[in-house]
């Protein structure tokens, strides 16, 4: 009875190359298991943290102000700053571009619900990469610096929002970041092994897509305080600083000088 021959490693016609990558090995599934972390913690947080700041609008542009400027007295804030926000969300915003470039979404041929979301997950995230980008930059170091100035908060944010294209800006990236990352929790949760099987998965969406709406409706009423008609022209500044007086003279002093003068 004839059996087949192993192959010899040496004569296999396969050529040297890259090893297949599988679960546990290779660099990429490290990144993209930190981009996926990434998203919740702690930028997730973060993004959670900013919408109830920003939810304080409605209360005025003093309750703003003195929302900001507890923020910014937090201990080690810079810190914090650079590295739980700054560093993490450049890391999954520019991961995130390098695989969303290289996926492909074939909708017009495969237009299946999986299909449908990949699309919407890669587009609202070039939306909230471009949005976050201009944001921060205008907000954070361009005019009067909020963390020095807390009380012009207010101000600043109605000031960029009274151009009509700028408020439907915040307005169309509030919704793409909210379904982005509404999304990326499930997406997260499936990947991790937290809801296995389908009707986890479908349990949980439905979870997540309440907890989008919520956030959104959560941001576009803040939006909404800034530009309505309750806090129409806010002060510059409703913390303007404490400058040194000089201290006036007793009266009894005023009365000697005077004496002296018409002696």
């Amino acid at each position: 009875m004839a059996t087949a021959a192993r192959p010899d490693a040496h004569s296999s016609p396969v050529g040297r190359g890259v090893e297949p990558l599988r679960a546990g090995k290779g660099h990429s599934f490290l990144l993209r298991k930190l981009h996926s972390l990434s998203g919740i913690v702690p930028i997730g947080a973060f993004l959670i943290e900013h919408l109830l700041s920003n939810f304080e609008a409605l209360k005025g542009p003093l309750a703003y102000a003195e929302q900001v400027k507890f923020l910014n007295s937090l201990p080690l804030v810079r810190f914090l700053e650079v590295g739980l926000i700054f560093i993490p969300l450049a890391y999954h915003a520019l991961y995130g571009v390098y695989i969303a470039l290289r996926g492909k979404a074939n909708v017009i041929y495969y237009p299946w619900s999986g299909n449908w979301m990949y699309m919407m997950q890669r587009w609202t995230g070039y939306i909230a990469f471009v949005y976050i980008i201009q944001h921060v930059i205008r907000q954070r170091f361009m005019g009067v610096s909020l963390p020095e100035h807390p009380g012009a908060a207010f101000h600043k944010v109605q000031m960029e929002l009274s151009n009509p294209w700028m408020l439907a800006v915040y307005v169309i990236a509030m919704i793409a970041v909210c379904w982005h990352f509404s999304y990326g929790i499930w997406l997260f949760a499936a990947k991790w092994g937290i809801t296995p099987g389908a009707t986890a998965r479908r349990r949980f969406g439905y979870l997540c897509a309440a907890l989008g709406v919520i956030l959104a409706v959560m941001g576009l009423a803040s939006i909404y305080a800034f530009v309505g008609p309750n806090y129409k022209n806010a002060p510059d500044d409703v913390m303007p600083a404490q400058t040194r007086l000089v201290q006036p003279m007793p009266p009894q002093a005023n009365l000697t000088v005077e004496i002296e003068t018409h002696a």
